[in-house]
């Protein structure tokens, strides 16, 4: 049995005429007899009582009548409902953010996807790249924006996004602010105010430290960028924050100083499970992603 059968046979006992129900059905009066007929052999009771006058349903086409209104009903719903997911009307996305990135770099992929496909519910959660690859991994996630990038792909899939340099944000009245470029050595004595140790920018920046021969001088740590910027104003220290975000702070009291030579970027890449089945929404917003300059 398939739901074509059914369907010839819902719009035979409605109008209880083949020739009627044929045209309906845009098939001709044989075929759609034969098909009648097919229905009641395999199910082993007949459908349909031929009298004289006019077909009559029977007790078992009365009762198969019941479900079948319901087999097809849900069909319907089913067929629309994929349609939607296929048109994408509907469904959602689960992506992991860093702290990090936030508005400056994330609102451009928002804004242009909800603008195309407004009834699509993007899921934000927060949380530092290594929780975002393993969510990623695991399926709890669809997508991941990461800060760094993996150089064992494994059974994850990728597109970078953005190479962004970091910069120098001091107080106006730090000695360094009237330079226009700095050596990286230059912050060798600087208190810094640094990303969290799990940040991947936290780790690179150490590196750099390190290939320069000296130990950052570190008094505070955050996960939150504003939190870093207000540890600046208040002089606290210098922090080193992408090129992006330092060219979005509107405080005259504050600096932002390019490196003469950019020793650390922010990696800005996108990840899914390329062995997982991706729905329709996801594939669209990866699509969309690759061809927007952030």
């Amino acid at each position: 049995m398939d739901i074509r059968q059914v369907e010839c046979f819902a719009e035979v006992a409605r109008q209880l005429n083949v020739t009627q129900a044929a045209k309906t059905l845009h098939v001709s009066q044989p075929s759609l007899s034969k098909t009648i007929k097919n229905l009641e052999r395999e199910l082993g009771a007949p459908l349909f009582y031929r009298g004289s006058q006019k077909l009559a349903l029977t007790d078992a086409g009365e009762a198969f009548l019941v479900n079948a209104k319901k087999l097809l009903a849900a069909y319907d719903n089913l067929t629309s409902e994929l349609n939607d997911v296929i048109d994408l009307k509907r469904g959602e996305i689960k992506i992991g953010i860093p702290p990090i990135i936030g508005a400056a770099f994330f609102s451009p992929f928002i804004s242009r996807y909800k603008e195309a496909h407004p009834s699509i519910d993007l899921l934000l959660t927060e949380v530092g790249s290594n929780k975002i690859r393993e969510g990623v991994s695991e399926g709890a996630l669809d997508i991941g924006l990461i800060c760094n990038l993996p150089t064992h792909k494994n059974k994850l899939d990728m597109i970078q996004l953005l190479n962004d340099p970091l910069m120098l944000l001091v107080h106006q009245d730090n000695p360094l602010a009237e330079k226009q470029t700095i050596d990286f050595a230059a912050i060798e004595h600087e208190p810094l105010i640094l990303y969290r140790h799990d940040f991947s920018l936290h780790d690179k920046i150490m590196q750099a430290c390190a290939e320069y021969g000296f130990e950052p001088k570190v008094v505070c740590e955050s996960s939150q960028k504003d939190f870093m910027i207000e540890m600046v104003e208040a002089k606290l220290g210098a922090t080193l924050l992408p090129s992006r975000i330092c060219g979005q702070i509107e405080n005259e009291q504050l600096v932002a100083i390019p490196f003469t030579r950019p020793e650390v970027n922010l990696e800005l890449g996108m990840i899914w499970n390329k062995e997982n089945y991706l729905p329709y929404a996801v594939r669209e917003f990866i699509n969309m992603s690759e061809a927007i300059n952030v």
